[in-house]
């Protein structure tokens, strides 16, 4: 198989391409389109360890966000109106959308990026966004990297720098399945957050920063998702930090039904925990072969805390011109001796 390969075509007939990486026990294939982790293996094991298609139309349209990179403001922007240095910029929503949402239907998501440079164990792609772009000031470059360390770590590398006084927030979204099962409910997630962030009923953070201490939020010791019965579903941001840190590791997820263990270690001060509720796609172009229902993957969201600029006390994602957005997350796997 070569290391680059035509995965598909655009509408307009523009070429999208698969890179394979291979190294130690990992391989990992990235679409050219979102800069998306379409697939990731782990020697010896016969599922693969997120969610994703065969064919691009699938990216197109219902899996639009699976293993892609989002933003340039992740998560939920609430009003589609956003205060910069005291100017109101008007967001570009759809019809009938009330918040921004993962940057928009033209976010990162759905954006063509370009390889710079790639070999084996690693690919850089780069995207610049124009000033105006989905209603946000300032020309946005963003260079992203992927690369695995032996023996199996995937770790992604994320810098943008903007030319005028921006917001910038980029996340990854892939759904992991450490087992190859039906869904995740039964999976033990760990996070290092003793507090999370409240939602109102459009999952737009309310502003109040909760402990999670006697909640069902409360994963400083790990158990499985499904604890919280009957189950309510997980779609909210973890606190990690009150800002950017050095990379450390943040949360860990096992499969007892795999033995599998994923390790979670990142530089970003939040975590979305998303628990893939109103995931419904056809088998007909999965890599898994099969459906993927309701909690068949689970999103962790490295990130910024979600609708900052409307909340004084969280920390801002605002990025001005000379600095530098940098961001790393890396997921380290472990398999049964």
């Amino acid at each position: 198989m070569p290391t680059t390969e035509l995965f598909g075509d655009l509408k307009t007939g523009v070429p999208v391409h698969r890179h394979w990486l291979r190294h130690g026990q990992l391989s990992a294939a990235i679409l050219t389109y979102g800069a998306t982790l379409q697939d990731l293996r782990l020697e010896g094991v016969a599922h693969p360890l997120v969610l994703g298609a065969t064919r691009l139309d699938s990216y197109l349209g219902d899996m639009s966000y699976f293993g892609a990179n989002v933003g340039r403001v992740a998560n939920r922007l609430a009003g589609g109106r956003v205060s910069i240095a005291g100017t109101e910029h008007a967001l570009h929503l759809a019809a009938g959308e009330k918040h921004l949402l993962h940057g928009g239907k033209e976010g990162l998501h759905h954006q063509l990026w370009h390889i710079v440079d790639a070999n084996d164990t690693q690919v850089t792609l780069q995207l610049s966004l124009a000033d105006g772009h989905m209603g946000f000031p300032g020309k946005l470059d963003i260079r992203l990297r992927y690369h695995i360390q032996a023996p199996a770590t995937l770790v992604l590398e994320i810098e943008a720098v903007s030319d005028a006084l921006t917001l910038c927030n980029i996340a990854h979204h892939s759904y992991f399945n450490l087992d190859g099962g039906a869904d995740i409910l039964d999976h033990r997630l760990q996070v290092d957050a003793g507090h999370y962030l409240p939602v109102n009923a459009e999952l737009i953070p309310t502003g109040q920063i909760a402990p999670v201490g006697g909640s069902r939020f409360d994963f400083r010791n790990a158990r499985p998702l499904r604890d919280a019965a009957p189950y309510p579903g997980y779609d909210h941001c973890f606190c990690l930090s009150g800002d950017v840190q050095p990379l450390r590791p943040v949360a860990r997820l096992y499969s007892p039904k795999s033995g599998i263990r994923l390790r979670l270690d990142t530089t970003e001060p939040g975590l979305q925990i998303y628990d893939g509720g109103h995931i419904n796609t056809s088998a007909q172009h999965s890599i898994s072969q099969a459906p993927y229902g309701p909690h068949a993957g689970l999103a962790l969201e490295a990130q910024r805390w979600p609708d900052a600029p409307h909340h004084d006390t969280f920390p801002s994602i605002a990025l001005a011109p000379g600095e530098v957005y940098r961001q790393t997350t890396a997921w380290h796997f472990e398999k049964p001796a």
